[in-house]
C-alpha cells in the first residue's frame, strides 16, 4: 500500500469516528430534551398516585371510638355550666379546624375543670363553618348538624369530643355521611331518631344562626373564645377568665 493510500484510509477513518460522534452527541441531546419534557408529567403521575394513596388509606381509617368524658356541671345541649354565672364564654368553631382540635384537647380541659365545674362560668359551643369555603364540600357543616342531632338525644358533647377525635386532618373524607353515622352508633345513640335528624338537615338553620352571630362579632376563624363578648387569643383566654371573673 502507497503512502497516499494510507493516509487516505486514515482520513476516512477519522471522518467515520467523527461522524458516530455527531450521531451519538445529537441521540444524547434528544433523550435530554425528551426526559426534560416529560419529567413534570411523571411527577403529576408521582402526586396524583400519592394523593390517590392517601385518600384511600383515609377512607379505609377506621372511626376513633371514645370514652364519654364526665363533666361534672350542667349539661344542656350545646351549654355547659351554670346559666346564672356572672362570665359567659363563647366559643366559635368549625370540627374540620386543626387548630380547635388544639383547643378542644389542651384548652377546653383545663376552662371544663377549673371554671364550669366550678360553677365559676357559663359555656357555649357555637357552628362557624370556615374549612368547608377552603375545599367546596359541605363536611364540616354536616358534622355541625350530626353534633346537634347527638344533642336531642343528650350527647352534643360526647359527639363533639368523637368528632375532634377523628379529626386526623382538615379531610371532607373523614367525615362523611357514613362515617358520622358510625361515630352516633358507637355512642349507642337512637340510629333511627339520629339518621332522621341528620337527613333532615334538621339544624341547618341553628348553625346558619350561629354564623351570622359570629359574623356580627366580626369573627373571621375558628376558634374564636369569647370572654363576657371580648376576643380572647388562646394564649390568654385562661388569663382573660380570671380577669373577668375578678371583675376588671
Amino acid at each position: 500500500m502507497s503512502k497516499r493510500q494510507e493516509i487516505r484510509q486514515r482520513r476516512q477513518r477519522e471522518r467515520m469516528r467523527n461522524r458516530i460522534l455527531v450521531i451519538g452527541l445529537v441521540v444524547a441531546g434528544a433523550l435530554l430534551v425528551t426526559f426534560a419534557l416529560t419529567l413534570p408529567t411523571m411527577n403529576n403521575v408521582k402526586n396524583a398516585t400519592s394523593a390517590t394513596q392517601t385518600a384511600e388509606s383515609v377512607g379505609t381509617t377506621a372511626v376513633v371510638t371514645i370514652v364519654p368524658r364526665v363533666i361534672n356541671a350542667p349539661v344542656n345541649g350545646v351549654h355547659l355550666g351554670n346559666p346564672n354565672a356572672t362570665v359567659k364564654v363563647d366559643a366559635y368553631e368549625d370540627f374540620r379546624c386543626s387548630v380547635c382540635l388544639y383547643y378542644t384537647q389542651n384548652i377546653e380541659p383545663q376552662i371544663i375543670t377549673n371554671y364550669i365545674e366550678t360553677g365559676k362560668i357559663y359555656y357555649t359551643y357555637h357552628a362557624f363553618i370556615v374549612i368547608d369555603g377552603n375545599d367546596g364540600s359541605d363536611a364540616s357543616r354536616r358534622a355541625a348538624n350530626a353534633a346537634l342531632c347527638a344533642g336531642e338525644q343528650g350527647h352534643f358533647w360526647d359527639y363533639h369530643d368523637t368528632l375532634y377525635a377523628n379529626q386526623l386532618s382538615e379531610s371532607a373524607s373523614l367525615f362523611t355521611d357514613g362515617r358520622l353515622a358510625t361515630m352516633a352508633q358507637n355512642l349507642g345513640l337512637d340510629m333511627t331518631a339520629f339518621n332522621q335528624c341528620y337527613q333532615a338537615k334538621k339544624y341547618d338553620q341553628n348553625v346558619a344562626a350561629d354564623i351570622a352571630k359570629g359574623e356580627s362579632l366580626n369573627v373571621t376563624g375558628t376558634p374564636s373564645i369569647f370572654v363576657n363578648g371580648q376576643l380572647a387569643t388562646l394564649n390568654n383566654v385562661i388569663s382573660a377568665i380570671d380577669t373577668a371573673l375578678a371583675g376588671k
